[in-house]
């Protein structure tokens, strides 16, 4: 064979290797990646990678973008990026049971249609086309769910949200929520005429209602939430105490100091009714709550107060507190999502004991760094701000409101199952000694990891905490915290796990910095500025009015000053000169070296990977012609 041909031959047969060689890798290796990034963002949480190796049946998710009008938003259109990447990530990490598409509704396309029939929401861009960016998932018994707008905000909790949606697809079943409770609002039937929250559980869940009188608790039981209940013997709370090991989901909703309270509270309440504690419980778990109310002059709300004489007034209350949402927790998607404060009335703290190695206590909802405790028996009362105020002593640190506790717990009733008392009527008393007899047997320790959320309030709740009267206008996210705690838990033993994620768009810290520290200049110059030229407007006027009539009409308004008054005037100019002389120099230099270093960056980044590669080429060379010399 001629060189030439050989040649040819070679080259095609090398074309052909390497084209074969790219197939065979994008088929065997697709969805594979080494993830560099520093907060993980291209790797799926173990408890994602459970849900999505436990579909059975396949889900279809249809990524909907109007990529043209995206373009035109930075934002968008990173974000746009990031969520068709972590959708591919879920296609293939489910072994193609979530299968994924992703449409481009233009105006008047069949995309569009699709859309906008199932709910997503069309975002008004000010331009001619409008913005297209949700989700659509489906299952293969034609099950809808929607998230009608991908908020960039909400990125931390993009997993979370697409883990649900494949969860809440793979088993569409409303979860069953048991609510035990002592407080008329949240056992109306129905959901009617009791909380608006009672009535969105029953939006959301299947509510299974609990009778203060249940010798056993209902099968099927997805999460229990208890809210102020009633007084329980030994042997419901041992019923509850083998739901949490067996299943370990629930929510308490506890106060030592609950005004809407109806009757007594959980284990040794006081007499009126109106506190509970965590009792055998909190000593099993190495957690108590507080036997006082808790007050945070920090976090006062502004609330209606009779200051006598039929006087009302709008007054900072340090028992009434607003959390904001960026003070709490970020890293658990209860609480990470909120967007508003979370409004407490009195409510208690949980203390943390001795606990085992095994058992988390992580914080969702803190006090300000400040707080103090205020005796119960006095907070249910209508105390005044300037009571509070007068028994206000601060603790050394910030006090948890809520928290998660996590892991494997051990039972309160170590000595085995109490027996229970039968009731005197012979019917209920047949009825509940068969209930017993299907009793489970007992269990020491949990057969699932515990995901318990602790609520130090039940006040929260009532309408009036966060619902504007006769209006129906939601002020608070209180509601929401407790909508959300269900939501995580009631999703499984691997969705309740699941965390807020890092957003794929870090902070410049550094710039940060140097933005803050710049603009707290600049707004002290103004501060002081604005100070001064009020100090000298006042001065200035009072000058003018020593000033005859003569005089100011003359066109001369230092006519009758005296000599010490016309040089405290000339100053004065002066001074207010000097100070907007300053202030323009602050302005221009309130970007300098913000602009200095990003002058930098760009440097590095344009110049930097040449200059690099000429280096490493000019040491090949060198080190080369060493080789040849010798």
């Amino acid at each position: 064979m001629k060189v030439k041909h050989y040649l040819i031959a070679a080259s095609v047969l090398t074309a052909i290797t390497f084209i074969a060689a790219n197939l065979l890798v994008q088929k065997m290796f697709t969805g594979a990646r080494i993830d560099f990034t520093e907060n993980n963002l291209y790797t799926l949480s173990d408890a994602t990678k459970s849900t999505l190796d436990s579909v059975a049946e396949p889900v279809d998710i249809t990524f909907v973008y109007t990529r043209s009008t995206g373009q035109d938003f930075p934002t968008i259109r990173a974000y746009a990026a990031r969520v068709r990447e972590l959708l591919q990530v879920y296609e293939s990490q489910s072994g193609g049971k979530v299968r994924v598409t992703e449409i481009d509704p233009v105006p008047f396309s069949p995309a569009e249609d699709q859309a906008l029939a199932a709910g997503i929401t069309a975002i008004d861009t000010n331009g001619n086309d409008p913005l297209y960016f949700g989700i659509i998932g489906r299952n293969s018994i034609d099950d809808q769910r929607v998230i009608p707008f991908l908020a960039p905000e909400r990125e931390v909790t993009l997993e979370y949200d697409l883990t649900r949606m494949v969860a809440r697809l793979d088993d569409p079943d409303p979860a069953r929520v048991g609510i035990l409770s002592s407080l008329p609002g949240m056992t109306a039937p129905g959901g009617e005429g009791g909380y608006t929250l009672l009535r969105d559980i029953h939006k959301s869940f299947d509510v299974e209602p609990i009778s203060e009188t249940f010798q056993s608790l209902p099968e099927d039981l997805d999460v229990l939430l208890v809210v102020q209940p009633p007084d329980l013997s030994d042997r419901q709370q041992w019923l509850i105490d083998q739901f949490i090991l067996r299943k370990g989901r629930a929510v308490f909703l506890l106060d030592p100091a609950a005004k809407t309270a109806a009757s007594a509270g959980m284990f040794q309440t006081s007499e009126t009714g109106t506190s509970a504690t965590l009792g055998r419980f909190g000593e099993a778990w190495g957690i108590s709550l507080s036997n006082d109310a808790v007050a945070d002059a920090a976090s006062a709300l502004t609330v209606p107060v009779d200051t006598g004489g039929g006087r009302i007034e709008e007054l900072a209350h340090p028992l009434f507190l607003g959390i904001p949402a960026g003070d709490m927790n970020q890293d658990d998607l209860i609480t990470a999502d909120l967007a508003r404060s979370v409004n407490f009335g009195a409510p208690g703290a949980f203390e943390v004991g001795t606990l085992s190695d095994e058992v988390e206590f992580t914080p969702l909802v803190m006090t300000g760094p400040s707080p103090s405790f205020i005796k119960a028996e006095n907070a249910v009362t209508d105390m005044s701000p300037q009571q509070v105020l007068r028994q206000y002593q601060t603790e050394p640190e910030a006090l948890v409101l809520a928290a998660r506790l996590s892991g494997q717990l051990t039972t309160a009733y170590p000595q085995g199952a109490p027996a229970f008392d039968e009731p005197s009527d012979p019917l209920l008393a047949e009825i509940a000694r068969a209930e017993a007899a299907n009793a489970l047997p007992h269990v020491s320790e949990s057969e699932t990891d515990a995901q318990l959320v602790l609520i130090a309030d039940v006040d929260f709740v009532a309408d009036d905490f966060y619902i504007i009267p006769n209006e129906q206008i939601i002020v608070a996210d209180n509601g929401a915290l407790v909508l959300n705690a269900l939501d995580a838990l009631a999703g499984g033993g691997e969705l309740s796990r699941l965390r807020s994620r890092a957003p794929s768009l870090r902070r410049m810290e550094r710039v940060d910095r140097m933005r803050e520290n710049a603009e707290a200049i600049y707004f002290r110059q103004q501060a002081a500025l604005q100070d001064n030229l009020q100090t000298a407007q006042a001065r200035l006027e009072e000058l003018q009015a020593i000033g005859a009539a003569d005089g100011f009409f003359s066109g001369d308004l230092e006519a009758d000053l005296t000599e010490a008054e016309r040089t405290e005037l000339l100053d004065l100019r002066q001074r207010i000169v000097d100070l907007r002389a300053q202030l323009r120099e602050i302005e221009r230099n309130y970007r300098r070296d913000i602009d200095r270093l990003e002058g930098t960056l760009k440097a590095i980044n344009i110049w930097g990977g040449p200059m690099l590669v000429c280096l490493i080429g000019l040491f090949v060379w060198y080190r080369q012609r060493r080789r040849g010399a010798a």
